[in-house]
């Protein structure tokens, strides 16, 4: 097998990443691999065996055109500044343009120590691996922006962590790694003429039509900042919590990136966390909006020596922008509500109708996920599904008669409106005890109850009646739930 790699960080860079290889595994084996994400990339796999695909993609078998490189980067790691981190565990093979001309990174995780990693072993364990392959999937599959998973493989290798568990290397596919903890760290170590450097690449990159803005620096922080906000509204909106949202896990593309300690909730709580590291709810369901706004006053600051290279009057300009985050985040995610309750036109009172749900889902601690498909099903006549998920029936009578009154403001057919927020609201999350168990039985050599998972994920808002269990929340028997960074 062949990847027609081009890699321009490595040509263009130099100095802002160091070259290592992978440790080689003792035993690879294929566990998944993404063959239409391949066919995405343009990567043809016909003649590639699952040995020869285990090899490549573990690090066991050098693809030629690569050049391996272990990324630097500093970040605020709850809140805490870390003048210097990097990929730990993880090596950019290189990067291939699709047919379609778009540019991703390849890279492994957990293929060994490289240079950053402060003296962890870069391994990582089948469990982490397979999270991460199977929530990236199903984000793909519900429009949220993310990185994607290629391949994972075992590598025959057991990893010690609070117990030894079999090991494990994926291959991960982004837009690029840069992070705002890549600016971070050159604009802490080396000054404007390397912000200046990253800049430029990141721009030509990612964002060309900005090259000719008056200051194409600020223009970057005013389009990252756009992207972040759609971002976070995206993941409110499905439930998600990515658990770790440091400065080093923010990618500049607007891609969710670093699947650690996520999950999705179940029963709705704006304080949910389940991290087991975020013991003073940093990184709750409800503060990453605000977080996310702090992490981009962060990437201001990184970028500022640049800005002001171009014109210093600018600064004050990257002051308001950086001021104006919430008010575009509150853009970002009314629209996003307005399109999951199914609402055609924006009225002065969405405000308090958003806010009166969230305070009625958390009072009656209502299942996040179920109750928007449950208010389409309202729409269609059909009351039942909302009424079991409620513990009185009328219970939230008052709102559903608000939302009924919004609804009927525009004239819009009720079974295409209902339509409309089924497209748009899961039916299928992955769900914490579906995950647990089905990582649970990977480990032990079951790979049959996670590609169960991955498969219904992949088709998160199809309907299908033998995959109601994959649409229940957790029984009341499951318990409290925490994850776990995986390092």
């Amino acid at each position: 097998m062949e990847i027609a790699f081009d890699n321009s960080f490595h040509d263009m860079m130099a100095g802002f990443y160091a070259s290592s290889d992978a440790t080689k595994p003792s035993a690879p084996r294929l566990l998944a691999f993404n063959r239409l994400l391949a066919l995405r990339l343009g990567i043809d796999t016909e003649e590639a065996t699952d040995d020869d695909l285990a090899g490549f993609f573990s690090g066991d078998a050098v693809i030629s055109g690569g050049a391996p490189l272990a990324l630097v980067y500093a970040g605020h790691q709850f809140g805490h500044f870390s003048p210097q981190l990097g990929d730990g565990r993880a090596l950019l093979l290189g990067e291939i343009v699709a047919p379609d001309g778009a540019r991703f990174d390849i890279q492994l995780k957990g293929s060994g120590p490289t240079p950053f990693s402060r003296n962890g072993d870069g391994k990582a364990a089948i469990g982490p691996v397979l999270r991460e392959y199977l929530v990236s999937e199903a984000m793909a599959a519900m429009g949220v922006p993310t990185t994607r998973s290629l391949a994972a493989v075992a590598t025959g290798d057991r990893v010690q962590r609070e117990r030894a568990h079999p090991g494990a290397v994926l291959t991960r596919v982004a837009s690029s790694h840069i992070r705002v903890g890549t600016f971070q760290f050159f604009a802490a170590h080396y000054g404007a003429d390397h912000v200046i450097r990253l800049s430029d690449y990141s721009i030509n990159r990612h964002f060309p039509d900005l090259a000719d803005a008056a200051n194409p620096h600020l223009a970057l922080l005013d389009r990252v900042i756009g992207l972040q906000c759609g971002l976070v509204a995206h993941w409110l909106g499905v439930g998600f919590i990515h658990g770790v949202m440091n400065t080093d896990n923010v990618a500049i593309s607007g891609e969710t990136l670093d699947y650690g300690p996520c999950a999705f909730m179940d029963r709705f709580a704006v304080n949910t966390v389940f991290s087991s590291i975020d013991v003073n709810g940093r990184y709750a369901y409800g503060r990453q909006p605000q977080i996310m706004h702090w992490n981009m006053a962060r990437f201001a600051e990184a970028l500022l020596p640049a800005i002001h290279a171009v014109d210093p009057a600018d600064v004050e300009q990257a002051k308001a922008i950086v001021a104006a985050v919430p008010e575009r985040f509150r853009e970002a995610w009314f629209a996003r509500m307005r399109a999951k309750l199914g609402l055609a036109v924006s009225d002065e009172a969405d405000a308090d109708l958003f806010d009166g749900l969230f305070e009625a889902l958390e009072r009656h601690s209502v299942d996040f996920t179920s109750f928007f498909r449950a208010l389409a099903m309202l729409l269609r006549g059909d009351d039942a599904p909302l009424s079991a998920l409620l513990p009185q029936r009328d219970g939230m009578a008052s709102w559903i008669d608000n939302w009924r009154k919004r609804i009927d403001l525009a004239t819009v057919d009720l079974m295409e409106r209902a339509a409309a927020m089924d497209a748009v609201n899961p039916l299928y999350i992955p769900r914490n005890h579906l995950v647990e168990a089905a990582l649970e039985a990977a480990e032990a050599g079951d790979m049959g109850p996670w590609q169960d998972l991955l498969e219904v994920v992949r088709h998160p808002f199809e309907s299908h009646d033998d995959r109601e269990v994959y649409a229940q929340p957790a029984p009341e028997t499951f318990g409290p739930y925490t994850t776990f960074c995986g390092t």
